[in-house]
């Protein structure tokens, strides 16, 4: 890892120059360097949910969220853009009518394979999926 981590502010200005990104309306909410979590909310949105007035977030949204929130927790390390190497999703419950929260745990950065635990909740705190994400931290 690096001495010095990327700010809130410089997360939030990578996260905003993705068009995805910007669809899917995420931004880096905090930062607990104590326990290398960083947590990103996802807000409800209509034109992303499963099936037009289902009030239900579409899977590929939620495997989307893991995806990026490991590769934050990641970049918020290591200083840079990282590539994803693989990841998994599990889904625990249904989305419905919810902002989005994940939270990404730094397990381990090594020379060539980085690897981050994330959970997604509700905002009443439900756990809703879990993912883990392998990354590439010296290949930005």
């Amino acid at each position: 890892m690096s001495d010095t981590r990327l700010s809130l502010d410089d997360l939030n200005e990578m996260m905003a120059g993705s068009p995805f990104h910007q669809v899917l309306g995420i931004r880096v909410e905090e930062l607990d360097e104590a326990e290398d979590v960083l947590t990103i909310r996802l807000p409800f949105n209509s034109k992303i949910e499963r099936g037009p007035g289902s009030n239900q977030h579409h899977g590929g949204v939620i495997a989307s969220l893991i995806d990026i929130a490991g590769d934050f927790a990641v970049i918020w390390a290591v200083g840079h853009g990282v590539p994803t190497i693989n990841f998994r999703t599990d889904y625990i419950r249904p989305a419905f009518n919810t902002d989005l929260i994940a939270k990404a745990k730094i397990r381990r950065i090594g020379r060539t394979v980085a690897v981050a635990d994330v959970d997604v909740l509700s905002e009443e705190g439900k756990l809703l999926a879990v993912g883990r994400g392998c990354y590439s931290p010296n290949a930005g």
